[in-house]
């Protein structure tokens, strides 16, 4: 960081600075309820005609309800100087639920309206909204799948438009999805664990491999985690271990104190490994034996490695194009080839799950990143191939794509650039690696064996792209 980067960076945080600051409309970001909490207000659930599972989940989850105010003629109050305002809530909700999985016509997302506007100012500090819809492939005629892609219209603009933190997501309903299988998204959203996804759709199908509910779902499971010497790719080890995993740290050799420490911290194993070693996939596998135990498998793998060669397309030479593509694509895709087709000790049982980390570079693009675009961009294919061909095995495959997440890389940006970096997102602010971590663990939960071939973008709604 430059002298005048620090210098503005001191300013800025001094008292008078965040008094300009604040002036100009830079007040300071929200604090977000993040980990295992629940919402300290109540959940309210808003049922609209021909659903019902919401309450189903929430009563496998044990999470209490109340019934959602409707904005509504008969339920609206008149302000001081007699205008009508929105019916409000004695406590302010800590997540409204909408349970909009039978909405087919145009008229009935007037539902959507009547239960979303009583807590657009209501909501509890970082609240939730979750809303329930079902899929257009799911179902039949034109409205209906218009409808469908209209309540993702939705869910968006109110991201951008709720207030102090709070968060709204869209889970779509496969056909044939039982409340069992949309639990572990549920509870989710519900927990501080999902306090940077905002304003995101996703789909959740029937599970390929139902499990029961645990409250240390990892336990007796081994999770791989490359890149896991620093950053995002620590944070992950710490989270899966935290809940019951055996962490298996990968880095590059050159990285290997720091993926000692952080093995030693997690009670885990090291494996000093470059990933684009052609066999990469052999050697995690036999030191999954060797440490593990001859007849341990795979549970998950979590590709985090990753490198930025950054140059403008005018600039950037074939080294740096080919470094990137090397190890943020082509060594995943030869690591997941090895893993799923040698039923040896330490590669994947009968189920599993995979996920990449792309980026919402791979989404929007970045200027001077076409080729960090193209990787990130390719690992979110190859998840909607993967689903594919995977579709006969009870193995999941998913990725998340992180926005701008406060690291030790990120730190070394110019303040400026930094701030808007952080500020052009909803929640107007950087993730931590906590956020991407937790996101991951879901992903990759016993329970969670319903989402596949989703990419779940953790970036706080980031403004490019969305």
């Amino acid at each position: 960081m430059t002298r005048v980067s620090s210098l503005l960076e001191s300013l800025y945080t001094s008292p008078v600075g965040k008094f300009v600051a604040g002036k100009a409309g830079l007040s300071d970001p929200p604090l977000l309820r993040r980990g295992r909490r629940m919402p300290a207000g109540p959940v309210v659930l808003g049922e609209l005609e021909g659903g019902g599972i919401a309450a189903e989940v929430l009563g496998l989850l044990n999470v209490p309800f109340e019934e959602a105010l409707r904005d509504v003629p008969e339920a609206r109050t008149l302000d001081d100087k007699g205008r009508e305002r929105a019916p409000r809530y004695p406590v302010r909700p800590g997540a409204l639920i909408v349970d909009a999985t039978g909405v087919r016509t145009i008229d009935q997302l007037e539902g959507l309206r009547q239960l979303l506007r009583p807590v657009m100012r209501g909501l509890e500090r970082s609240g939730r909204i979750i809303i329930l819809a079902t899929d257009a492939s799911a179902v039949d005629g034109l409205e209906a799948k218009a409808v469908a892609q209209g309540i993702d219209g939705i869910n968006r603009t109110v991201g951008k438009e709720l207030r102090d933190g709070a968060t709204t997501n869209l889970v779509f309903l496969l056909k044939d999805t039982p409340a069992e299988d949309l639990a572990s998204t549920v509870w989710f959203l519900l927990h501080g664990r999902s306090a940077f996804v905002d304003g995101q759709t996703w789909r959740v199908g029937p599970s390929k491999d139902p499990h029961p509910s645990v409250d240390v779902p990892f336990t007796g499971r081994i999770v791989v985690v490359t890149g896991a010497a620093r950053g995002i790719g620590a944070a992950i080890a710490r989270i899966f271990a935290r809940d019951g995993a055996t962490v298996v740290a990968v880095d590059i050799p050159a990285a290997g104190e720091s993926l000692a420490a952080v093995a030693n911290e997690v009670g885990g194993s090291a494996l000093q490994l470059d990933i684009t070693s052609p066999d990469a996939g052999r050697r995690i596998t036999e030191h999954i034996a060797q440490v593990h135990g001859k007849d341990a498998r795979l549970w998950a793998i979590v590709h985090n490695a990753g490198i930025t060669r950054d140059k403008l397309l005018a600039n950037l030479d074939e080294k740096r194009w080919a470094s990137v593509l090397d190890v943020n694509l082509r060594a995943e895709m030869t690591i997941n080839e090895y893993l799923l087709n040698n039923d040896v000790p330490g590669s994947f049982g009968e189920n599993g799950r995979i996920v990449g980390i792309a980026s919402t570079s791979g989404v929007a693009g970045n200027r001077g990143q076409t080729n960090y675009a193209a990787s990130k961009a390719g690992v979110m294919g190859l998840v909607w191939a993967m689903k594919e061909e995977l579709a006969g095995r009870a193995i999941t495959v998913n990725a998340v794509a992180p926005g701008f997440i406060e690291t030790e890389m990120t730190g070394a940006i110019p303040f400026v650039q930094r701030e808007i970096f952080r500020r052009t997102n909803s929640l107007s602010q950087g993730g931590k690696p906590d956020d991407v971590a937790e996101t991951i663990a879901y992903l990759c939960g016993p329970c969670s064996g319903g989402v596949d071939g989703q990419v779940i973008r953790v970036c706080g709604q980031n403004l490019i792209g969305a």
